[in-house]
């Protein structure tokens, strides 16, 4: 019988593969199912082995095609999941005994009606390679492809990143792109901190505060949307560097603030916090459903004020009033969030960036015209790739004058926590810029600017 944590992992894996959905959220709606609790251990196993698969997932392909002698083309996803299960356990999870890494493979293709591939699966692991990567990777190869299959990311992706980089920084980028990141959440309800610390130590976490917020803290080892606290908007889900962000936009009470790209909504919760509940708070996103899912997580965090609004940001927007802030966090590739949604590394390629690029392009223009005199807007990716940040941004500055950029750091020093230097997040043009091996954050890119009077 096929443990809990691989039979959850290889559903997660199968639906990522057929439907293009996205790990980290089927990971969350399994693991935070109050219906169907899950053993601690189960979820933590089942976490590891997925977005472990995710991450080393070229270089695991390389060894089965190696192993079976045939193109991965040939295998049934199923057969191919169950090998890319097996083999991830037995590089890269000592505490695995080799036997249950075989044997719940096989049992996976058999519960999956694939019976006839069983033996193919128990010879292929049995038989697999367990010496370092670099042992196996063939020698002669061009820097992007060496380094691309040591450490498991798309040859466009690692050359592009040699070239503005160079190696050091770049391995330093494919490594912690490779380590599963800290989970860190934001404190909404800062006089409960000590309650919150307490459950969440109980829960069978190991909890650290953040490294550059006074109201983040960082958790290993246990799952905290399964936590009274979660449930009742003490806490969320969110990575220090998107914390950042939002508090760089400097929003006032009473300010009136349209949030373009709201969905999952924790910039929006940031924004409604500091402007109030009698101020006007607008949540639009692109994709109605999204903002449904949205609308149970306000509910959680008790903010019943926010409006929601199905729209496409790059179209004619319908608002008739100015606002005083604006938050433009725009859809991108995702690059600085490679740990964290290691799928993205494979549905990405390089022509996606200039499409990506003309969208963000038309969403910060039209922002713009929304933006009342002497007001702030803030444009933020979580991208590493200058195509979608300041080339956006000089682009949209050009078509549409009138403003300036601003530095944004004092916003941030309010919030910061003790001894933390956040100076080193600005890059000499005042954008604030994080690279995951550096700031211990996602990679994110933002820049303020303000309308003239």
């Amino acid at each position: 019988m096929v443990t809990a944590a691989r039979r959850i992992a290889f559903d997660i894996l199968r639906r990522v593969e057929a439907e293009t959905a996205y790990s980290g959220e089927l990971l969350h709606a399994v693991l935070s199912d109050t219906r169907a609790p899950i053993k601690r251990e189960d979820a933590a196993l089942a976490t590891e082995l997925t977005l472990g698969v995710l991450r080393w997932q070229r270089l695991l392909d390389f060894v089965i095609e190696r192993q079976t002698g045939k193109p991965l083309a040939g295998l049934d996803l199923e057969v191919l999941l169950a090998l890319r299960l097996g083999l991830y356990q037995l590089r890269f999870l000592t505490r695995v005994p080799p036997s249950a890494a075989v044997n719940e493979s096989v049992e996976l293709v058999k519960a999956a009606r694939k019976r006839s591939a069983a033996s193919l699966v128990n010879a292929v692991l049995r038989k697999a390679p367990r010496e370092e990567a670099e042992k196996l990777v063939p020698p002669g190869l061009v820097p992007e492809t060496r380094l691309g299959l040591l450490h498991s990311h798309p040859d466009w992706m690692v050359a592009r990143w040699l070239a503005r980089f160079g190696e050091t920084r770049t391995v330093a980028l494919l490594e912690a792109n490779n380590r599963a990141p800290a989970l860190t959440c934001v404190i909404h309800q800062p006089d409960r901190r000590q309650e919150i610390l307490q459950e969440l130590t109980q829960a069978g976490m190991r909890v650290e505060p953040g490294q550059w917020l006074a109201s983040a803290i960082t958790m290993r080892g246990g799952n905290p949307a399964a936590t009274r606290a979660f449930r009742r908007g003490w806490i969320s889900m969110q990575d220090e560097a998107s914390q950042m962000v939002a508090l760089l936009l400097d929003a006032r009470p009473g300010q009136a603030a349209l949030d373009l790209c709201a969905a999952p909504g924790g910039k929006t919760a940031a924004l409604a916090r500091a402007t109030g509940d009698q101020a006007l708070v607008i949540a639009a996103d692109l994709h109605a459903h999204r903002l449904r899912a949205m609308e149970q997580t306000m509910k959680r965090l008790g903010i019943d004020w926010v409006p929601r609004v199905a729209l496409d940001g790059t179209a004619s927007l319908p608002f008739s009033r100015m606002f005083e802030r604006i938050l433009v966090d725009a859809p991108c590739s995702g690059t600085g969030t490679l740990a964290r949604n290691p799928e993205i590394r494979w549905r990405l390629c390089s022509g996606d960036l200039a499409d990506l690029h003309q969208r963000q392009v038309a969403l910060l223009r039209n922002a713009l015209r929304l933006l009342a005199p002497a007001g702030r807007l803030l444009f933020s990716t979580c991208s590493l790739e200058p195509e979608e940040n300041e080339q956006v941004l000089d682009e949209a500055l050009r078509d549409v004058p009138g403003f300036r950029r601003m530095t944004s750091m004092d916003a941030l020093q309010l919030h910061v926590r003790e001894g933390a230097d956040t100076a080193r997040l600005f890059s000499a043009d005042g954008a604030f810029r994080t690279f995951p091996p550096e700031h211990g954050t996602d990679g994110f890119f933002a820049v303020v600017v303000q309308r003239h009077e």
